[in-house]
C-alpha cells in the first residue's frame, strides 16, 4: 500500500495514519539546489546521530526550498524550508524534529491550538539534549547546550 500523495481528506489521513502504525518509513529527500540539499544534508547528519532520523522520515517525506517562509505542508507529509533560513545546522535539526512532531500530531488528530506547540517544542528539546549526549563535536555539544538554555527559557503561557 502506497502513502496517499496527499495528506488532506479524513480518508487520506486515516490511510497515512494507518499506514505509519504498520511500520511505514518515507524515502525522505531534499529537493532544491545543490547548496540546499548541501545544507539539509548536513543537518540530517545531526538528526542521524542523535537517533531521531527514524522518527523524521516517519512523518515527513520531503524537504523542500521555497521562496518563502519555511513551515510545515501537512497535506504534504513535507517541510518546505528558505534556503538563507539554513544557517546554522543544529538549529536547522531542531526546526526539522519540532515540523516532524507537528505532522505526527496532524496524522493522530491532536488539536493544534492550546497544547501542540509546546509538545513540538518539547520534542525539539528532547533532540536536543539528544544530540548533545552523543556526539563527539564540542562545537555541536556547545551549540546544543546553548540552544537548550534558550529553548527552556521561554515562558508559556
Amino acid at each position: 500500500m502506497n502513502f496517499p500523495e496527499r495528506v488532506y481528506t479524513k480518508d487520506e489521513v486515516k490511510k497515512a495514519r494507518e499506514l505509519i502504525e504498520n511500520g511505514y518509513k518515507h524515502d525522505l529527500k531534499a529537493k532544491g539546489s545543490p547548496q540546499f540539499v548541501a545544507k539539509v544534508e548536513e543537518a540530517l547528519k545531526l538528526i542521524k546521530t542523535a537517533g531521531y532520523y527514524e522518527f523524521l522520515r516517519t512523518y515527513i517525506r520531503v524537504i523542500r526550498e521555497i521562496e518563502g517562509l519555511s513551515q510545515l505542508r501537512e497535506q504534504e507529509a513535507a517541510i518546505w524550508f528558505h534556503v538563507k533560513a539554513l544557517d546554522d545546522p543544529v538549529d536547522d535539526a531542531g526546526f526539522m524534529i519540532q515540523k516532524a512532531q507537528q505532522m505526527k500530531d496532524f496524522i493522530e488528530g491532536r488539536l493544534y491550538y492550546e497544547t501542540a506547540e509546546i509538545r513540538a517544542v518539547n520534542k525539539r528539546i528532547e533532540f536536543l539534549e539528544a544530540l548533545r549526549d552523543k556526539t563527539d563535536d564540542p562545537a555541536i555539544k556547545s551549540k546544543c547546550k546553548q540552544q537548550l538554555k534558550r529553548w527552556k527559557e521561554q515562558p508559556f503561557p
